[in-house]
């Protein structure tokens, strides 16, 4: 196996995530298999119990994993199906230690960091990197490691000396070593500053690791003078020092490693020259230029819990992203939210993703009311779909109390209820998680013209409430329907209302499967629906492909 190993320094949030997933991409591009790990210094066992406020989303995997964010990031950029081992945290490693203490597989020795914990991060990687994620057989040729934090954090030391120790077992020709790192320019001086990273990079050096490349990031292009600076005090070469500045989106990225010859240096230091070809990257290059020349656009109300941070809805944003791509007809607007009512008026439809507690709750009603009654196109993902059951029940129904047991537990009308199977006591990993079957109940509807497969659409989930099967039969009858079901019949995944132009409630997140070049296909059909092309697309495709 061949590593990529991607640290960062001198200040959090510097894009390690991006640089790992254009890293990757530029090396598929050349014909090899390419996995991902990140690894999470933090001592959660998962991000699933994280504020999205602090940690940004959530993301979920197919087999049920919480992951960091950048995950996602992987799975758009790569097109891979990563498990919940593809993300290692502090918590995870030692969890795994004592079972193995307690078990007494140590045989009695005292356990410490090193070589236990240690040992246990390089058996993590090396076992996780050798499981296939892109459905073909057989090992990547390249795994791609971000190591999460800055170099110096106490709590990433242990995984600092176990990559040194991979470095050292694995052999110069299986491992590089990128340090993204921050070049700054002062308002007053105006120079490009180096000494940040010649602090990081000393820092690194101390521990052990030797950057075989530098990616800088800066806001404008690096001049010949700064590589050179840094190439001397870093021990860098001229060749190897990369230039990740601000570009319009964020596609731009693995061009601009391509555009540097990344590809051939790190393919160098990996004696891979020889099996690898000329990267063809023309479909990003398409892509990437498409989303530069748009310019009509369509406002989009997205009324959700978390919108003063747009990384908590970090794959919904990519979503619509991906399906206004796709259809080559409009712009994203990730900041746009329903703070008055004149701004959710104004807009062309209305979004209501995911979320937990009470917060928010009733104006999330209110936008789904205003989108049912003026037919504006309406999606609503999880809490959304569950926003519109509480909306019917009480304005079509006359339920003034119905409502879900998350926010009321003695609800008159508990329309939403807490799963049977679900924990009340743990919070971590107690969801309902991870790719599941939804059968389609008619092949008439929206959903299955989007998707275009009459059946079942497989999509992940992540909730503990649901629909409560009991009132189905008197929603129905306001002339909503639950045209998606789970295998047992009894759990409610999709609604619609045919009297609507486009009103879909979805109790999964068909964010996490959104791919640039492969929308989400509700993504997709929400856009269309706010353009007024929806009917014209489904004609047209009926026997195509999204």
């Amino acid at each position: 196996m061949k590593y990529v190993l991607v640290t960062g320094g001198v200040v959090s949030g510097l894009g390690k995530g991006v640089t790992a997933s254009s890293i990757g991409v530029v090396l598929k591009a050349c014909g090899l298999r390419v996995t991902s790990i990140k690894i999470d210094p933090y001592l959660n066992t998962d991000a699933g119990t994280m504020s999205p406020f602090e940690h940004g989303e959530v993301f979920v995997l197919d087999d049920g994993g919480e992951v960091d964010l950048d995950l996602g990031n992987y799975e758009r950029f790569l097109d891979v199906r990563l498990t919940r081992d593809n993300n290692i945290t502090t918590g995870k490693i030692y969890q795994s230690v004592l079972e193995k203490e307690r078990k007494g597989d140590y045989l009695g020795k005292t356990v410490q960091a090193i070589p236990h914990i240690t040992d246990a991060i390089k058996d993590w990687i090396e076992s996780v990197s050798a499981i296939p994620v892109d459905g073909k057989v057989g090992p990547a040729d390249v795994c791609v490691i971000e190591l999460g934090g800055t170099v110096g954090d106490i709590e990433s030391m242990p995984f600092i000396e176990a990559l040194r120790q991979l470095f050292f077992s694995t052999g110069p020709d299986n491992f590089c070593l990128i340090h993204v790192s921050l070049v700054p320019v002062l308002g007053v001086v105006g120079e490009q500053k180096t000494k940040p990273t010649q602090h990081s990079v000393r820092e690194l050096r101390a521990l052990g690791l030797t950057p075989h490349f530098l990616a800088c990031r800066s806001a404008q292009p690096l001049l010949e003078n700064t590589k050179q600076k840094l190439s001397q005090f870093c021990h860098v070469p001229a060749a190897n020092i990369l230039n990740i500045h601000d570009v319009p989106n964020i596609w731009h990225v693995p061009l601009l490693l391509r555009n540097q010859n990344a590809h051939e240096a790190i393919l160098k230091q990996l004696a891979l020259l020889c099996v690898a070809r000329p990267p063809n990257l023309q479909e990003w290059t398409n892509r990437a230029e498409t989303f530069d020349n748009l310019t009509n656009s369509v406002k989009i109300a997205m009324v959700g819990k978390y919108v003063g941070l747009t990384d908590s809805y970090l794959s919904v944003v990519k979503a619509l992203l991906h399906a206004c791509i796709a259809y080559e007809s409009a712009r994203l607007m990730p900041e746009a939210h329903a703070k008055a009512w004149e701004t959710l008026r104004s807009a062309a439809c209305v979004l209501v993703p995911g979320g937990f507690g009470d917060r928010g709750v009733k104006g999330m009603i209110l936008a789904a009311k205003y989108a049912r009654e003026n037919k504006v196109p309406y999606l609503g993902i999880c809490l959304g779909m569950q926003i519109s059951v509480i909306e019917i029940s009480r304005s079509i129904l006359g339920w003034k109390e119905a409502n879900s047991t998350e926010f009321d537990e003695h609800a008159t009308n508990p329309v939403v209820i807490f799963m049977p199977e679900g924990s009340r006591t743990h919070m971590g990993n107690t969801m309902r998680l991870g790719s599941r079957r939804t059968l389609l109940q008619s092949s008439d509807c929206i959903t299955a013209k989007l998707y275009q497969n009459p059946e079942y659409v497989d999509e992940r989930h992540r909730h503990r409430y649901e629909v409560n099967p009991e009132v189905v039969g008197d929603l129905e009858k306001t002339g909503l329907r639950f045209v998606g079901k789970d295998e047992s019949g009894q759990r409610m995944e999709i609604l619609e209302l045919p009297t609507h132009p486009f009103y879909v409630g979805v109790q999964f997140h068909p964010e996490y499967k959104s791919r640039p070049g492969k929308p989400s296909a509700l993504f997709l059909g929400l856009v269309l629906a706010a353009t007024g092309q929806l009917e014209a697309y489904v004609k047209t495709h009926q026997n195509g492909s999204i």
